[in-house]
């Protein structure tokens, strides 16, 4: 392993601290859901996130962990808001920290999102936008014409768009890989980020990325749930150069899930790009 431990991009973490939904007070509903969503992911010690309930915990398990940057996603959803400025005073001054914007048309309305979208990226520094159209309301498809003007707006910023679903999306009918490759293939030059790697729905998913080469899977905290391994498979064969690590912290432990991905079964010379190289191209990370 070697020099990977010294260039590990987390491409997905949260610290405890954000929220309750993260795990952020004990006794709360929110922090016992973190931890069975800990248990359901492998993690082996439930509450493992309390090490993030501040800062400077936060900073010290991704050091532990051997994690050079994590990228701290927010979110912008009718369930929950950690807005772009939370983001941004949290990431502030913190070179392990790469923050992210996230936005809702939904709520926000299109003129309103596309000034965030030029805030976030041009004013914050973030470095991507972050969507979660099956958490809405109503639920939406990546697809759905409102979102057309977002993707729009990171194409021409040259910034990716991160899509976040999984089995946790409220519908799973919006978990939908299909949706994925019309807007790949509506808008060529976006980079799209796919949180969660939308499994369960994995074959599907790979496939979209086999067709189009500027859909990147992150399946985070899934590589380790039951059909994982074809993401390992995809990665070995075609799809090295779009695939990215991700922990899902606070869902997953932070040292366990960089543990349980060098027990993996990567070929010669993917590990590298996995960890570190596609993320620093994709985030233009110098």
């Amino acid at each position: 392993m070697g020099d990977d431990r010294q260039k590990i991009i987390d491409f997905r973490s949260r610290p405890a601290l954000l929220a309750e939904f993260y795990g952020s007070t004990p006794g709360t509903a929110g922090y016992e859901t973190a931890k069975w969503l800990n248990r359901r992911t492998g993690s082996r010690i439930d509450d493992h996130f309390r090490a993030s309930f501040t800062v400077d915990g936060y900073l010290d398990e991704i050091r532990h962990s051997g994690i050079s940057h994590a990228v701290v996603v927010g979110r912008d959803t009718p369930g929950l808001t950690v807005s772009n400025d939370r983001i941004a005073e949290l990431t502030r001054g913190h070179a392990e920290l790469i923050g992210l914007g996230s936005v809702d048309p939904q709520t926000r309305g299109t003129a309103a999102t596309l000034a965030e979208i030029e805030r976030s990226i041009t004013v914050l520094g973030q470095k991507a936008i972050n969507l979660e159209p099956g958490f809405g309301a109503p639920a939406l498809h990546a697809d759905d014409p409102l979102f057309q003007p977002v993707y729009d707006a990171c194409q021409s910023l040259d910034v990716p768009v991160c899509l976040m679903s999984g089995p946790t999306t409220p519908d799973l009918a919006y978990n939908d890989p299909a949706a994925v490759g019309r807007v790949a293939r509506a808008f060529p030059r976006l980079k799209i980020v796919c949180y969660h790697g939308f499994w369960p729905r994995v074959a599907e998913i790979i496939g979209v990325a086999f067709r189009y080469e500027n859909v990147f899977l992150c399946p985070d905290m899934y590589l380790f749930a039951p059909g994982g391994s074809a993401y390992v498979e995809a990665v070995n064969s075609v799809l090295q150069d779009q695939f990215l690590f991700g922990t899902s912290y606070p869902f997953r432990a932070m040292k366990q899930t960089v543990e349980d991905f060098d027990k993996l079964a990567w070929k010669a010379g993917v590990r590298t790009k996995v960890l570190h190289e596609n993320a620093r191209r994709l985030l233009k990370l110098s």
